[in-house]
Parts: structure tokens; sequence; C-alpha cells
């Protein structure tokens, strides 16, 4: 099987949805249509940085491997190699989680 490598452009990053255990309340299992989507995530790549009038390009302050916090409705989702991943700027990241 083909792995398809993915660089963004400028200042987009590529994102992988971290899943949160099953929801379970009251011993109902909660369908997975139900469920909210996790605004958490993992950065898979990033691109170059954002550049300005004069050509200076700007590197991001997220990198490859960082886990984000990201809005409800940021990214726009996509497929690659049959994953669902999201793509999104780097303005829309809210924070960086340290562990």
């Amino acid at each position: 099987m083909a792995t398809t490598s993915f660089t963004p452009l400028h200042d987009r990053i590529l994102v992988r949805r971290i899943e949160e255990g099953e929801s379970v309340r009251g011993g109902i299992i909660i369908p997975d249509s139900a469920k909210e989507k996790p605004q958490q995530g993992e950065v898979i790549s990033v691109g170059k940085g954002k550049s300005n009038d004069e050509g200076k390009v700007f590197p991001l302050d997220v990198k490859a491997g960082d886990n984000i916090l990201f809005g409800k409705y940021s990214g726009t989702e996509i497929k690659i190699d049959g994953e669902e991943l999201l793509i999104m700027r780097e303005e829309e990241v809210l924070g960086i989680l340290k562990k």
C-alpha cells in the first residue's frame, strides 16, 4: 500500500483528530453520529510559514508531533489514504498541549 506524502502550503497544518474514549453515560453508549467530534489533534505536517509583503517567511509556532486544541468548526475535513484528517490555518489553533 502506497502512503501519500502531504505537505501543506504557507501557514496551513495537517491534523489528525485525537479520539477520546468511547462516551458512556449512565450505561448508555452514545452512537458515533450523536458524539461531538474532538477538538484536540496531533499535527502531522506543517507548511513553511506565512510570508509578508517583502517575501520574508515567518515559521509556524506549531510543529509535527504537537498536540493541539482547535475550535469546534476549524479546518476542512479531507481524506488521505482513507484516513480522515483536517487541514487548517495556524491561526485556527487555540493552543499547544504539553504533558
